[in-house]
């Protein structure tokens, strides 16, 4: 299993037609929680604040993810389908044929901050 040093390492690492959605949804995630601290945790790039990360990204042979809390993706629900995305209790998955909004991006971070009250 590899080991990345940073975001960017990781980036690199990924498959080559996902990398501008990973720099994208980095950018966001950027954005959203401009206080937060980019970590590398279980092999995977997020965001954290204090010691807890708020959200991550991951791309994997198919498909990228958004990983967030699950009061988070609960309360998004309507703006995920809507958007023809599909989640999991943490996650949204997403594709190139099928990215994920900036606005959506920065919905969930701000409010998986919120549920863990950092």
């Amino acid at each position: 299993m590899p080991r990345f040093s940073d975001h960017d390492d990781y980036i690199a690492a990924a498959p080559e037609q996902f990398r501008p959605l990973l720099e994208q949804v980095r950018k966001q995630l950027a954005r959203a929680l401009p206080d937060a601290e980019e970590r590398i945790m279980y092999d995977m790039p997020g965001f954290a604040i204090g010691g807890s990360i708020v959200a991550g990204y991951a791309a994997f042979s198919k498909q990228c993810g958004l990983y967030v809390s699950k009061g988070a993706i609960a309360l998004h629900e309507k703006d995920i389908t809507s958007a023809g995305l599909k989640a999991s209790k943490t996650g949204v998955t997403f594709t190139t044929r099928q990215p994920i909004a900036d606005e959506l991006v920065k919905k969930l971070a701000i409010s998986s901050r919120k549920e863990l009250q950092l």
